[in-house]
């Protein structure tokens, strides 16, 4: 974790449309994908973190001001329901991480409007429901996402996701995934937007039993500690600086 002295306010985020449409996503993660994504997240970070949860159902989506205020890091699932989402509350989510607010983008979270926003290309990519076998291969063994989990993470049953993922070089690529259909995909990617940080992590997917998967969840709990803002969180700002700030600032400190 990037500050083990304070506690880490998640806000886990999840349309939360299929569980109500269908049984089997509903016998398959009955408190909903977000209670399994929370559940993950409070079963390795314990004592370190505070969560909620938030649905696309709820008024503004959950993610009122005064929630996002309030939290440290936001993960985001969705799939069915992305043109759903308000544009009022996307504007207010991108001001968020551009302040320093750390984001966890899942799966299919890939389309949604904020990262698609905070990114600012198409991010679509190939894909094929079929039952593949997924294995995530660490690129980065040092990197603080990638702490406790082995390489590869053998996922037997999932979604492909293959390239080419319309994504801006990420900042740090930790982890590329293969499948049995010869595919690869970049699957674990880290950007800087502002004052935030963003990770993308792509195993998971409501079809698949994937989020109860012990090291996915061990990755989305390393990514929340990564993510999660150090200190205070501010936009940044056009600053003008006068001839001599900085002889006079010496000055001062001397």
């Amino acid at each position: 974790m990037s500050d083990t002295a304070r506690t880490i306010k998640v806000t886990v985020w999840n349309e939360n449309v299929h569980e109500q449409r269908e049984e089997a996503v509903r016998a398959r993660y009955p408190e909903g994908i977000h209670g399994a994504v929370a559940a993950g997240i409070e079963e390795h970070l314990k004592g370190q973190v505070t969560i909620r949860t938030a649905t696309l159902d709820e008024p503004e989506h959950g993610l009122t001001e005064e929630v996002l205020a309030d939290t440290d890091v936001l993960t985001w699932w969705g799939h069915a329901a992305h043109g759903k989402v308000s544009d009022e509350v996307v504007d207010r989510v991108q001001q968020h991480v551009l302040s320093g607010m750390g984001l966890v983008v899942l799966h299919s979270g890939h389309f949604s409007k904020i990262f698609r926003r905070l990114l600012g290309t198409t991010c679509s990519l190939r894909w094929r429901g079929a039952d593949d076998r997924e294995l995530v291969w660490t690129l980065k063994p040092n990197h603080p996402v990638a702490q406790g989990v082995p390489s590869p993470i053998i996922i037997p049953e999932q979604e492909m996701y293959g390239e080419v993922f319309d994504i801006p070089d990420p900042d740090e690529l930790v982890f590329v995934s293969s499948f049995t259909g010869g595919e690869v995909f970049r699957s674990g990617c880290t950007f800087h937007r502002g004052n935030g940080r963003i990770f993308y992590f792509s195993p998971g997917d409501q079809a698949y039993p994937v989020y109860h998967h012990p090291d996915v969840r061990r990755v989305i709990a390393n990514a929340v500690g990564y993510v999660a803002p150090t200190g205070e969180r501010d936009l940044p700002i056009l600053r003008r600086s006068a001839a001599g700030w900085y002889e006079e600032s010496a000055q001062e400190q001397a």
